[in-house]
């Protein structure tokens, strides 16, 4: 996997400001630009799956990126589902114990058990809900660029056997995947030295990077699987 290129292709495209200031642009949109944008860097991820140019995709084709960033949208949703659920349980168990007009009636000794025990499912929960949602954020890679892999299959993205078999056969570059998608979370917010608008910026800036990346650990895993069965 080449890490570093990740994070330097989009600049070899000589039109690269201007396809990312429009990307930033429609990310003021609320809902649909966001969509639309996610369909922009996964026909990134389908290009690099595919080896097919490295430039960036123009804007030409909004409709198709918004009809596949609405499929990576659905993806995503789905994945992440668990873990929000978990966490809405931990939300809910906290607003329960730290609301004492529903205890003020009851014994002292039966408060103390109650807050002891939703405090400890509280915590259970939090635990959970964090493991499902870095578990989400390792396995949705795979899902998309499986999805990418097979013209934009919806189906592809559920299929859990070939989702997790690339995942077992290219451990490392979804690690590194992770990896990657930490470091843009880390400098996005960075965009705020250039006013708010550069927030977006490097938002779309990111989109490209773990897009990108999104492909080259599709393809690591499909070579290691390959190499695999030749053995």
């Amino acid at each position: 996997m080449e890490f570093g290129r990740a994070f330097s292709h989009t600049q070899q495209d000589p039109d690269w400001l201007k396809k990312v200031g429009i990307a930033a642009a429609l990310m003021l949109i609320p809902v649909v630009g966001w969509i639309a944008v996610l369909g922009w860097g996964l026909e990134i991820t389908r290009r690099v799956i595919n080896n097919e140019t490295q430039t960036l995709p123009d804007w030409s084709n909004f409709a198709d990126h918004l009809v596949r960033g609405l499929k990576g949208f659905v993806v995503s949703l789905v994945f992440s589902l668990p873990g929000g659920l978990i966490n809405g349980c931990q939300g809910a168990m906290n607003a329960l114990n730290n609301n004492p007009e529903l205890l003020k009636n009851m014994d002292s000794t039966v408060v103390t058990v109650l807050s002891t025990g939703v405090g400890a499912v509280a915590i259970c929960c939090g635990c959970i809900g964090f493991l499902l949602s870095i578990a989400a954020t390792f396995v949705t890679p795979a899902a998309l660029g499986n999805m990418m892999a097979n013209n934009g299959d919806l189906g592809a993205a559920f299929r859990f056997t070939e989702v997790f078999a690339l995942i077992r056969a290219a451990v490392g570059p979804y690690l590194m995947t992770l990896l990657g998608s930490l470091v843009v979370g880390f400098i996005v917010p960075f965009g705020l030295i250039a006013c708010f608008i550069g927030v977006f910026f490097t938002a779309a800036w990111g989109t490209t990077v773990v897009s990108h990346l999104y492909g080259q650990a599709y393809n690591a895993a499909k070579a290691a699987q390959a190499a695999t069965v030749a053995m």
